[in-house]
């Protein structure tokens, strides 16, 4: 999952070589935190939040087959 959320933020951003992600466990499953360049958090967001929903879908259908709860956070 780490590596997906990596190439999809890297292919969206001006500076890819600033995207982290984080993983860490917790009582709602597996969080992942996608940190990126201050000038580069509106691409990731998207309009009105878009972008971020598209990739919380795909990362989330992807964890379906190892059947684990993914929650993926953007910080800033």
């Amino acid at each position: 999952m780490k590596e997906l959320i990596l190439v999809i933020a890297k292919a969206l951003v001006d500076h890819p070589e600033d995207v982290r992600v984080h993983e860490k466990d917790d009582e709602r499953g597996t969080v992942y935190e996608l940190s990126v360049h201050s000038d580069d958090i509106g691409k990731i967001i998207g309009k009105q939040g878009r972008i971020a929903k598209a990739m919380r879908t795909v990362v989330t259908s992807a964890a379906v087959k190892s059947q684990k709860r993914v929650i993926v956070d953007i910080i800033s």
